[in-house]
């Protein structure tokens, strides 16, 4: 299969190497040249837990040069999906199909805008990756469960076909029916630990340590998984200890999330799509979500410090 992954970042890179090495074609896109001439020159540095390698892969700054693809994942940070896939379009081809696998909810909406919703997929990955430098990665694939599925919950043919080759290259991926309660359970996985790390600047290995922080992190979870009951949604889990434990299962103590990264390298963060979203059904269906109101007011906060200081 040829896959174009847009938004080759540390989790676009870790999918990217294993389905790579599972045998496909498969593109790695990233605004980043430095990034992407590593990869060319070096291949991609992919340390883990059997160790370190070199994966000879493809990777690109302009989508032009990829071409049609037939499966086009879209890992790009949340407000960028738009401009991302905008500035993309020559990845799309008669047959293609574009899965979005990104933290957070609403991009399938925004990517059906632009190339038509019968071509969007919606998937959600527990896979885990973090930026080492430019064209080398902390890899988290090993046990790490992918989900994918068709917006009104068909199992189809092109859905099975993703999943088959996403298996056969080591990632273990099952077909969702409900794939908006599938969103909704990483999204559990997102509120648990994302906006608390980012705040506290902890790594996974000191944030599990710490009771405070537990006790924070279920109460949000709580909040949420209460939202998604007013919504009807139908989630895999009923105990909020779950998402807080599976969001930790088979990474390194020196594991850091996809929020706190950002933050350090002094980037806006998807709040707005996690807790925030979180938020936002809670206000349409009459939910209080104190808890996560407040993680988004820090985290506001904490970027605002950010951008002052830059000035």
């Amino acid at each position: 299969m040829k896959i174009a992954i847009l938004g080759a970042g540390a989790l676009g890179c870790a999918i990217g190497a294993a389905l790579t090495e599972g045998g496909n074609e498969v593109w790695l896109l990233n605004r980043s040249a430095a990034h992407v001439d590593a990869m060319r020159r070096d291949g991609l540095l992919v340390d883990d837990a059997t160790g370190s390698r070199r994966v000879t892969v493809r990777a690109t700054t302009q989508a032009a040069e990829a071409g049609a693809a037939d499966l086009i994942i879209v890992l790009v940070k949340s407000f960028h999906t738009d401009a991302a896939m905008r500035g993309a379009l020559e990845l799309i081809g008669p047959e293609t199909v574009v899965l979005s696998l990104q933290n957070g909810l609403g991009h399938e909406d925004v990517l059906a805008g632009i190339v038509g919703r019968e071509r969007v997929l919606a998937g959600k990955t527990y896979v885990g990756g973090v930026m080492r430098g430019a064209g080398h990665i902390e890899s988290g694939v090993a046990g790490k469960a992918t989900i994918v599925g068709e917006l009104d919950g068909r199992v189809t043919a092109r859905v099975a076909a993703i999943a088959d080759t996403f298996n056969a290259s080591g990632l273990a991926t099952t077909v969702s029916d409900n794939i908006l309660g599938t969103m909704w359970d990483k999204l559990l996985v997102n509120v648990a630990t994302g906006a608390l790390t980012g705040i506290t600047g902890l790594t996974y290995g000191q944030f599990y340590e710490d009771a405070h922080l537990k006790a924070t992190s279920l109460a949000a979870v709580a909040e949420a998984m209460a939202v998604a009951k007013a919504a009807g949604v139908a989630l895999s889990v009923t105990d909020p200890e779950r998402p807080w434990i599976l969001a930790g299962e088979g990474l390194s103590p020196a594991f850091k999330t996809s929020m706190l990264q950002s933050l350090e390298k002094g980037s806006a963060t998807e709040i707005d799509f996690i807790n925030g979203a979180v938020v936002r059904w809670g206000e349409r269906h009459g939910v209080p979500t104190p808890v996560n109101a407040t993680l988004v007011a820090c985290i506001k906060g904490v970027e605002r410090a950010m951008t002052d200081r830059k000035e």
